[in-house]
């Protein structure tokens, strides 16, 4: 009787444990987060928007990153007052909406080596603004390949820039994320030829989804050459739109564990931008599933 006793109370305890588990299940025991997150950059959707809308919007439609881009109506510019940081900075910690940083347009492929200066020293003031508003890094780009020069000589003077600018963001504690751009550097083989002279840590490719990824020999192929120096950020257009290979490039990302941000720089008008958000998320998240 006792041993009876013993085994009902085991199988009793046991099935009491199994139940548990099953209501544990989606919530604690299996449960993973998502490797890829979808933000927004403030490029055409959020241009309009000031800081408190575009937060809230953002929210609304489950899109919690953002990019802000320069002298759009957020006005998050490096005017901002100490004050006025510590007022942005304590915007995004109430909200869910994560500052990614800042997306600029500063470059460094010029002649006028005056110019090219001036574009280091406002990126090293942009990389304190970040700093100061809680996000963690800026974009830059290279945007060409002077042909009064040789394509040797500026990718050099680019890398050699990028290694300066990268040195002020690791001692800020930020990344510099350069995005793949410009008619010229946007081509993957000279963009590998850039980084290859980047000795940074704190500098990353931005991918940006060209149609010069799918130049010969690939996507796959060029993807390859440039990820071991990717960020946590990487540019999109609208998923269901064109004819970007976006699922493929989804399982390439996937596959090599990617755990950034994939930031949807939209270039269409929609009538209700919050609405195509929603969408956009939804298609990310089906292709997301689909990539395993």
């Amino acid at each position: 009787m006792e041993n009876n006793q013993s085994r009902r109370s085991f199988i009793q305890k046991s099935l009491a444990a199994g139940i548990g588990l099953s209501f544990l299940e989606p919530a604690a025991v299996f449960a993973k987060k998502p490797k890829m997150n979808l933000g927004l950059v403030t490029y055409q959707w959020g241009k309009d928007w000031d800081l408190p809308t575009l937060l809230a919007n953002c929210e609304e439609a489950g899109l919690l990153g953002v990019e802000l881009r320069t002298e759009h109506a957020h006005g998050v510019e490096t005017s901002l007052s100490a004050q006025e940081r510590k007022e942005v900075k304590k915007r995004f910690k109430d909200s869910p909406v994560k500052c990614l940083g800042y997306g600029s347009n500063y470059a460094y492929h010029y002649t006028d080596q005056a110019q090219v200066r001036e574009n280091i020293e406002g990126t090293k003031n942009y990389l304190q603004l970040c700093k100061d508003i809680g996000a963690s890094g800026i974009k830059v780009k290279p945007n060409g390949l002077p042909a009064e020069v040789s394509k040797e000589k500026t990718i050099a003077q680019i890398a050699q820039s990028l290694n300066e600018v990268g040195k002020t963001a690791s001692d800020l504690g930020q990344l510099v994320r350069v995005e793949v751009h410009g008619k010229l550097t946007q081509q993957l083989p000279n963009m590998k030829a850039i980084f290859d002279q980047v000795t940074e840590k704190s500098v990353k490719v931005c991918w940006n989804s060209n149609d010069q990824d799918l130049m010969a020999p690939g996507l796959e192929a060029n993807f390859n050459s440039v990820k071991k120096w990717f960020g946590d950020t990487v540019h999109i257009r609208e998923l269901n739109g064109g004819n970007y290979p976006y699922q493929e490039l989804m399982k390439l990302f996937s596959d090599m564990n990617y755990k950034g941000w994939i930031l949807l720089e939209a270039r269409t008008s929609p009538a209700d931008r919050v609405a195509a958000m929603k969408e956009q998320l939804e298609i990310f998240n089906t292709m997301l599933a689909n990539a395993k």
